[in-house]
C-alpha cells in the first residue's frame, strides 16, 4: 500500500519548512515554517542546523499526532554539503554559501576546477560552488580533511540525522558543485584534485529509500520506527520533477524563491554561457537540464524594502505605458547581467507605492525571460512558488516570451515534487494541473519589454 501522508522537509535559503502532503491529490494538508538563521560566529558564518533540527522534530511529532506521517522526503537549497566526522557528527559547521571566505583562495581553486564543458557548472562567487567551499575549508583548517570521514550533499545531511545512512543524490551533486559530470553521471575530476573521491558518499537516485528512522528519532516524534525516509532532491529539481513526470516536452519550469531558477526541457540544443549564470542542472531522473538563474527573491526584498502595495490592472497598464524601468542588476553577483549596478530609467517611484511594485514585478519577469532565452526555451512556462501569485510578473512574462504561462496553486511546488519521490510513475495521482494564467494581452506590455531589452543589451 502506498504511503498516504508524506512529511516533506524543505530547507530553503530563507526559510525552513515542513509540509505534509497527501499523495491522493498532492495537496498540502499543513505547512509550518521557520526562518533559516545564519549564525555569525566562529569559525565562520554557518547555518543553525540545531535550531532547524529541533523545529523539524517538534513539527514531525505534531503532524503525526494530528494527521499521521507515513513517510518522510527531503528537499533543500543547493550550494551546501556536510562534512561528517567518524562519530557521525559534523566535522565542521555547514558554511553559509554567501560567506566570502572561499574568494580568498579563488586563484588556487580556479587552477584545480574542471572546465565548464565537463561539469556544466559555471564558476560562481563566494561559496556557490560546493567544491570551492570544501577547498577553502580544508585550506583554512589543515586537520579538517583527516577529521572528515564522509562528505554528503545537503538533503542527505537531514536524511543522515534521521536514519544514520550516508549518501548523496545526483540532483544535488549536479547543482553547480563542480563535483559532478552530468554527461557521464559520475564524480568529476575535481574530486581527485581535492583528494576527496573516497570521502564522497555514494551518489544515489533521489527516489531511493535511505532507510528507516533511528530509534531515538522514532521515540522523540512518535513516528513508527519503520517509517521510510527518501534520499531527497535539490529544491528547484523537486519543482521540476512534478512536471517532468506529467508533461510532454518542450516546456520550462520557473522555480521562484530566494533564487529564480529556469529549467528548460526538450528545447533545441544550445551552447550555454557560463558567464551569464547559465548551467546544467540534473533532474531527479538523472537527466541533464539546461538552466539559468538569478537571485530574484533577494532582489524583490531589496527593492521592496519591507513595504508592499497592491497593483491593480490600471497601475500595471500605466507603468507599462509610461515607465519607469528598473534595470539590472539589483544583485550583481549572480544572474545574466553580472557586474552591473542597477539603475532606473525614468523617475524612481517612492517606497511603498504601487508603481514601484509594478516596475519591480516587470523587472523580475524580464530577468526571467532573459534566462529563458539562454536555455533555449520552447513551449509552455510553468511558474512555481511565490511569484506565481504576482499578476504583474506573470503578465510581463507572458508578453516578453509570447508563450502560455501556467501558475502552480501550490504554496511550495518543491514539496509536491519531493513527495512524488515516494510514488511509482504508474501510481501518480490525478492532481490539479497548474492553472493557465489569463493574460490581458496588453500591447503596452510587449512594448515595455522591448524597451527594457534594448536598454539591457550587453
Amino acid at each position: 500500500m502506498k504511503a498516504r501522508h508524506i512529511a516533506v522537509i524543505d530547507i530553503g535559503k530563507t526559510n525552513a519548512k515542513l509540509a505534509l502532503v497527501d499523495t491522493f491529490d498532492l495537496s498540502e494538508i499543513a505547512v509550518v515554517t521557520l526562518p533559516n538563521t545564519v549564525l555569525d560566529r566562529p569559525p565562520y558564518p554557518h547555518f543553525d542546523v540545531e535550531g532547524i533540527w529541533a523545529f523539524l522534530l517538534d513539527s514531525l511529532a505534531k503532524f503525526h499526532k494530528e494527521q499521521g506521517v507515513d513517510a518522510i522526503s527531503i528537499t533543500t537549497h543547493g550550494a551546501s554539503g556536510a562534512l561528517i566526522a567518524a562519530d557521525g557528527s559534523l566535522a565542521a559547521p555547514i558554511l553559509d554559501y554567501e560567506h566570502t571566505g572561499p574568494d580568498s583562495v579563488a586563484a588556487d581553486y580556479n587552477a584545480l576546477r574542471p572546465a565548464f564543458e565537463e561539469t556544466g557548472s559555471p564558476r560562481l562567487p563566494v561559496g556557490l560552488n560546493l567544491g570551492a567551499q570544501i577547498h577553502w575549508q580544508f585550506t583554512r583548517d589543515t586537520s579538517l580533511r583527516d577529521r572528515t570521514k564522509a562528505i554528503i550533499t545537503y538533503p542527505q545531511y537531514w536524511g543522515h540525522r534521521l536514519t544514520g545512512v550516508l549518501a548523496s543524490d545526483v540532483s544535488s551533486l549536479g547543482c553547480h558543485t563542480d563535483l559532478w559530470n552530468p554527461y557521464k553521471a559520475e564524480f568529476s575530476s575535481l574530486t581527485d584534485h581535492l583528494e576527496i573521491r573516497g570521502k564522497l558518499a555514494p551518489a544515489r537516485k533521489s527516489t531511493d529509500v535511505l532507510g528507516s528512522l533511528l530509534p531515538d528519532i522514532a521515540s522523540r516524534t512518535g513516528l513508527r520506527p519503520d517509517t521510510p525516509v527518501l534520499c531527497g532532491i535539490h529544491d528547484s529539481n523537486a519543482s521540476l520533477l512534478t512536471h517532468v513526470m506529467r508533461r510532454n516536452p518542450p516546456f520550462s519550469v520557473v522555480s521562484t524563491g530566494t533564487w529564480v531558477i529556469v529549467m528548460s526541457v526538450g528545447g533545441p540544443k544550445v551552447v550555454l554561457d557560463a558567464t551569464r549564470d547559465a548551467l546544467i542542472n540534473v533532474s531527479g531522473l538523472g537527466e541533464p537540464i539546461p538552466s539559468a538563474r538569478f537571485m530574484g527573491g533577494r532582489e524583490y526584498e531589496i527593492i521592496r524594502a519591507g513595504q508592499s502595495a497592491i497593483c491593480d490592472a490600471a497601475v500595471l497598464s500605466a507603468v507599462a505605458e509610461n515607465g519607469p524601468l528598473l534595470m539590472p542588476a539589483v544583485v550583481p553577483e549572480s544572474g545574466p547581467f553580472q557586474g552591473r549596478v542597477h539603475h532606473w530609467i525614468g523617475s524612481e517611484p517612492k517606497q511603498g507605492t504601487p508603481e514601484r511594485i509594478a516596475a519591480l514585478s516587470f523587472y523580475l519577469a524580464l530577468m526571467t525571460a532573459e534566462c529563458l532565452s539562454l536555455t533555449g526555451h520552447r513551449g509552455p512556462i510553468v511558474v512555481e512558488g511565490p511569484f506565481a501569485t504576482n499578476n504583474g510578473y506573470c503578465e510581463m512574462l507572458r508578453a516578453a516570451t509570447n508563450w502560455p504561462i501556467f501558475v502552480s496553486e501550490s504554496a511550495t511546488g518543491t514539496s509536491q515534487g519531493a513527495a512524488l519521490l515516494s510514488l511509482k510513475s504508474d501510481a501518480l495521482p490525478e492532481s490539479v494541473e497548474p492553472s493557465p494564467f489569463r493574460s490581458a494581452n496588453d500591447p503596452t506590455h510587449r512594448a515595455y519589454a522591448e524597451r527594457w531589452r534594448r536598454a539591457a543589451v550587453i
